[in-house]
């Protein structure tokens, strides 16, 4: 069934609210339009790209709040969080992230977002990793978006140590998942106790 141009814009707008992450290839699959036209479309509704939408986002947000490393330091792009409590990011997978031969990504990408994000998330202007159990679940390949999220599952002040559970996954498949016990300064623990 085709969608009149004005119908199809209506439930693009609807859909973009709907789930901000969506790209313009998933648009035009879903709408069976071309990706061009997804685009034009976006253009006359005045709807940033993908990446702009979520950068901006991120930037008004989160630049007075991550303390433990600049935003451009991130591996992937922080979308949401709460300092001490939870945090997501994205990653697009490129050709720049992948074995030539097979398109795989390079392990240390993956790592580097669930790290990133793990100290991201620690309320303290030092946060350095101490530990990580780490464990990959699944091949991640080039045109794939990572969604990694953050919990905090325990502040221990006396040792100066955070655990921040970090799990990725890709359309809702978990690709990987890791524990890691991050360290903060004893300034800043000892500034929060007063």
């Amino acid at each position: 069934m085709r969608r009149t141009k004005k119908e199809r814009q209506q439930m693009l707008k609807e859909t973009i609210k709907e789930n901000p992450f969506i790209t313009d290839e998933d648009l035009a699959e879903k709408f069976q339009v071309s990706v061009q036209t997804i685009r034009l479309d976006r253009l006359e509704l005045s709807i940033p790209e993908l990446r702009e939408r979520i950068k901006y986002v991120a930037e008004k947000k989160f630049e007075d709040e991550v303390r433990s490393l600049p935003l451009e330091e991130v591996i992937g792009e922080i979308i949401d969080i709460e300092l001490d409590q939870s945090a997501i990011s994205i990653f697009d997978v490129r050709e720049e992230h992948v074995f030539i031969r097979n398109k795989i990504a390079r392990g240390h990408h993956v790592f580097a977002q669930a790290n990133s994000l793990a100290v991201a998330v620690i309320n303290d202007e030092l946060a350095l990793t101490a530990k990580a159990n780490i464990q990959f679940k699944r091949s991640v390949k080039q045109g794939e978006r990572v969604i990694a999220k953050a919990k905090v599952l325990k502040i221990d002040d006396g040792l100066g140590r955070t655990i921040v559970e970090v799990t990725s996954y890709v359309n809702n498949e978990l690709v990987f998942k890791g524990e890691f016990e991050m360290y903060r300064s004893e300034k800043s623990l000892k500034d929060e106790k007063r």
